[in-house]
């Protein structure tokens, strides 16, 4: 049943593109001070939002083919590099994380939300 719902579907692809970058920044975070380490992080979530869900879907067998969320690899984020090549900045790595923290609360509340509000329209107030 909450398949069907858009802002269910948005709310979970949201809790998974948050948990896959607080695994990206974690990542910098273990290799801080590795040699040649290049800092990576996920791209915005409204251009993945933009590419696959809000894209055609099929609603027919014969019709067009349909797009799911397909979760973007993490790309290398661009930052000044320290003498031994590596560019992984701590002050940026831990807002990073506070986005995706902050990210993820917001898919979690979105889901609860709209959870109270199905139970409630049917009947079920516990």
């Amino acid at each position: 049943m909450f398949e069907k719902l858009e802002l269910t579907r948005m709310a979970q692809a949201l809790a998974s593109y948050s948990g896959t970058r607080v695994e990206t920044v974690a990542r910098n975070i273990a290799n801080a001070d590795t040699p040649g380490y290049r800092a990576m992080d996920m791209p915005a979530f409204g251009s993945i939002v933009e590419d696959s869900a809000f894209a055609l879907r099929a609603t027919r067998a014969n019709h067009l083919t349909s797009q799911s969320f397909r979760m973007p690899q993490a790309k290398p984020s661009g930052s000044d590099m320290a003498p031994n090549g590596n560019d992984v900045s701590l002050d940026a790595q831990m807002r990073q994380a506070m986005e995706a923290r902050q990210s993820h609360e917001m898919a979690l509340a979105i889901y609860r939300s709209t959870s109270a509000i199905i139970r409630t329209s049917l009947g079920r107030n516990s």
